[in-house]
């Protein structure tokens, strides 16, 4: 019964509740199979606190050296998010077998933890232990979120020659790869490619195009969608929107808006945020603003960042002073608002309520996320944090830098340092310039690999004007094709140009 009930499609508490029934009657001992399952029901509906309970029964009961056991505890800790509890329950497995590894694996792949994921999985094929598709799903999905496209192309090619199934799973997995790794016509290619395409498979493919810029393409493959008869879902919507954010297309916003409520598809915060932010794009914030405050759902912080950033460009300060209060009622820790207000105050020259807003971040010992950036060369993956020198290779990096610095100035290029908004120098501006996390990657990928071998870089956050100005620099003058994916979108730049045309 209790193993029944674990299998039913729509999670619940029930075999939790017959285990405990179990137990209080005496009527049977608990076994390894008892145990896993009661296990695997709590990690399906996070039962921490029963799952811990369950844990101390196995040592009780002499059965924690159970394979079965053993796997089902990694998965819980996993599922519950406890992924140092689950490491450790890994380490002890002495005699660890395939699904032993795909759990650890695919629990860091899921808790965004890919650099581990991928890390994991070079010590499993070194222990001779041989993948399957759940696995490799996992793998795939962690080199889409680190941007590891040399790893998720041999993970492809081993799927090719081992003859394994390429279903539709699988195959939704690596155009969505493609696409996070800012490779979207090989992403294209495998979608061509399938015989089937579900409703995700569609959804992943607009996305794909959509966070490219590729705003005709995604748009194109939404009609085509429409006529092989595959219903949108609410993640296809989103993509529609965004692309149409992406380019300021308003008015077609506006109708896939329409098509969206026609279609009974309720709207979430996500998609009242793409809507918001296509109208803040478009220069339309007073109308952005008197969106947000009609919304049936209250607007999230990611909604008044968004209205706040566009108060800054516009110089709207007494609106944005407003939809700051907004913010910081919501998120009153949250370093990135505090670096907003600031900036924007800065931005209105208003430079004692930006020392007041900086004073308060420090009092409360709010930190601030920094940015960081990443850069895969053969199959590693190396992290760059902003203004952080403890790279293995940091004096060749910085001799690399200062000579990407001169051969950006002798094309003419004066630092943007008017959107370093702190009260300091200009000198200082420059410096903090320099050490951003994305010119970190980008020269260690100009001093690690030679042409055609595209640079590829994966940013946690938006991409600065001078850093983009910038890179489209040493794009010309290193005759380099390099592909950066921010918080936002992706920009590929070649030959002093970006696809983004100057508008992200």
């Amino acid at each position: 019964m209790i193993r029944a009930c674990s299998q039913l499609q729509s999670p619940s508490k029930e075999p939790i509740l017959l285990y405990k029934k179990m137990l209080k009657r005496g009527c049977a001992t608990p076994n390894t199979f008892t145990f896993s399952f009661v296990l695997k029901a709590c990690s399906m509906v996070s039962a921490f606190e029963e799952g811990l309970q369950v844990h101390s029964q196995v040592l009780r009961s002499g059965f924690s050296s159970c394979p079965f056991v053993e796997t089902a505890l990694v998965n819980f800790y996993a599922k519950c998010e406890q992924i140092g509890l689950a490491q450790k329950m890994f380490d002890e497995i002495s005699d660890k077998n395939l699904i032993a590894w795909s759990t650890m694996i695919s629990g860091y792949s899921k808790s965004g933890m890919a650099k581990e994921a991928l890390g994991l999985f070079r010590d499993m094929q070194m222990r001779g232990v041989f993948p399957d598709e759940v696995t490799l799903l996992s793998v795939i999905s962690a080199c889409s979120v680190s941007g590891a496209l040399d790893i998720g192309r041999w993970v492809h090619t081993f799927v090719e020659k081992q003859s394994m199934k390429c279903d539709l799973e699988l195959s939704t997995a690596f155009v969505n790869m493609y696409a996070k790794c800012g490779c979207i016509e090989r992403a294209k290619e495998v979608f061509d490619e399938m015989l089937v395409r579900d409703t995700k498979a569609w959804s992943t493919m607009i996305v794909g195009l959509a966070i490219h810029g590729l705003v005709e393409d995604a748009l194109e493959t939404f009609r085509r969608m429409e006529e092989a008869k595959v219903t949108p879902n609410h993640v296809t919507f989103l993509g529609v929107l965004s692309a149409c954010a992406h380019s300021g297309l308003v008015s077609e916003g506006r109708r896939f808006w329409s098509n969206m409520l026609e279609s009974k598809i309720q709207p979430s915060i996500e998609h009242y945020g793409c809507m918001v932010d296509l109208l803040c794009r478009a220069g339309r914030v007073e109308e952005a603003h008197a969106f947000a405050e009609t919304m049936p759902i209250s607007p999230n912080p990611v909604i008044w960042r968004t209205l706040l950033s566009s108060c800054r460009r516009t110089r709207m300060l007494e609106k944005g002073h407003i939809i700051a209060q907004h913010l910081l009622e919501l998120e009153p820790n949250n370093g990135d608002n505090y670096i907003l207000l600031s900036n924007f105050y800065a931005s209105g020259l208003q430079w004692e309520k930006m020392m007041v807003t900086r004073k308060k971040m420090k009092e409360r010992g709010i930190k601030v996320i920094p940015g960081c950036s990443s850069i895969e060369v053969d199959g590693f993956v190396h992290e760059f944090v902003t203004g952080d020198w403890s790279h293995a290779e940091e004096k060749a990096i910085r001799e690399f830098l200062r000579d990407i610095v001169e051969r950006i100035r002798d094309e003419g290029h004066e630092p943007l340092v008017s959107n370093i908004l702190h009260n300091v120098s200009k000198d200082e501006k420059q410096y903090n310039l320099f050490e951003h996390s994305e010119r970190l990657a980008i020269a260690y990928g100009l001093m690690k690999t030679k042409s055609p071998i595209v640079i590829r870089i994966v940013k946690n956050l938006r991409a600065c004007e001078d850093c983009h100005e910038v890179t489209k620099i040493i794009s010309k003058v290193y005759g380099r094709e390099i592909v950066v994916r921010d918080r936002v979108r992706f920009h590929k730049f070649v030959d002093g140009t970006c696809s983004c045309k100057d508008y992200w």
